[in-house]
């Protein structure tokens, strides 16, 4: 059985032929998940979903991989809430209308959004609405719909604290965009946090997921250190909520 971290090192080396350089961290996969050539054609899998076509409001993940997504949910006006880098400020929600007709590229850049997007703690989550859809990128993902990231488990809090509140639950599709070569047939020797997806989107094909078992639902607050909770905001406003600090 792999470990995600030896399936990491080996995606990661391919990733170097078909990943587009980030402007901050270049090619250092350890640090951000990468567009890549042909996430256009992946993204058109995904926008083709039917659940993805009935979604009224959607988690989308700061990745690069996601811009061409967060750009079509912009011209659709689909509302949307993103994390910012490592959670580290929050979540933004970008309601429908906001963004000036022709520059939805740019309002969809991490940047963009930063701009145009309005700061929501959990406490305004509840009011504005539940996740019918959540996208992701990831570092790998295997055929049995398990997904990991850079390694820091960002998606899986992020899970965590919208299942605490009912925002996000077993019915919430969720779906990964990643190339080809991000695709795994390992056996995965995964945590009982990993979030396993119902949807694999890459420029080729897309993989619908059986799943084969629950997932997991709120924060485990035992694995969850005081500093970890200072560092993350919503973290730290949940934890207050449920009394752990």
């Amino acid at each position: 059985m792999s470990h995600p971290r030896l399936i990491r090192q080996r995606i990661w080396e391919r990733l170097k032929d078909v990943a587009r350089p980030d402007t901050r961290f270049h090619m250092r996969f350890s640090e951000f998940i990468p567009d890549f050539e042909g996430s256009d054609s992946a993204t058109d899998r995904l926008a083709a979903l039917p659940s993805f076509a009935r979604t009224s409001l959607a988690f989308v993940t700061p990745d690069n991989s996601m811009l061409e997504l967060r750009r079509r949910m912009i011209v659709s006006g689909t509302p949307f809430v993103m994390s910012t880098y490592n959670i580290q400020r929050g979540f933004l929600y970008l309601a429908p209308g906001i963004v000036p007709k022709g520059t939805e590229l740019q309002a969809a850049w991490l940047d963009g959004i930063e701009h145009y997007g309005r700061p929501v703690t959990l406490e305004d989550l509840t009011h504005i609405g539940r996740f019918d859809f959540m996208a992701t990128g990831a570092s790998a993902v295997s055929m049995d719909g398990v997904r990991f990231g850079k390694g820091h488990t960002f998606f899986d809090l992020e899970w965590g604290m919208f299942t605490d509140l009912g925002l996000a639950d077993e019915a919430t599709t969720i779906a990964a965009v990643v190339h080809d070569v991000q695709v795994v047939e390992d056996r995965l020797n995964v945590s009982e946090t990993e979030i396993p997806v119902d949807f694999i989107a890459t420029p080729t094909r897309t993989i619908a997921v059986e799943r084969n078992r629950r997932r997991p639902r709120g924060i485990r607050w035992s694995s969850i250190t005081t500093d970890e909770i200072d560092a993350i905001p919503p973290l730290k406003e949940l934890a207050r909520m449920r009394g752990v600090a």
